[in-house]
């Protein structure tokens, strides 16, 4: 993940996280270290949030693992996460 983060434009999408856990007994803390390291690589402004609707609901339903993401980046900047949740991908996808 460093590696290709290296490449100014490439981005991460934070996304599936809940199904590569253990389906049933899962905690938020658990995914963050994954979400740390992608912080870490990509920073702020080139990482952002992926629902994996609908396949994210063999793991847990939808506000479970989305409040598993917004747990991690409460500790983010308000800018930050506003970057996170919709404006990182806006700037990628040129919307």
């Amino acid at each position: 993940m460093r590696r290709i983060a290296r490449h100014e434009h490439v981005y991460c999408k934070i996304s599936g996280l809940t199904t590569e856990a253990s389906w049933g007994d899962w905690q938020a803390e658990q995914l963050w270290p994954y979400m740390e390291v992608a912080f870490e690589a990509f920073g702020a402004r080139r990482v952002c949030y992926g629902s994996d609707w609908p396949v994210c609901l063999l793991a847990a339903d939808y506000r479970r693992q989305m409040d598993a993401a917004a747990g991690f980046v409460q500790q983010l900047s308000a800018a930050e996460q506003a970057a996170f949740w919709g404006g990182n991908a806006a700037v990628f996808y040129h919307l």
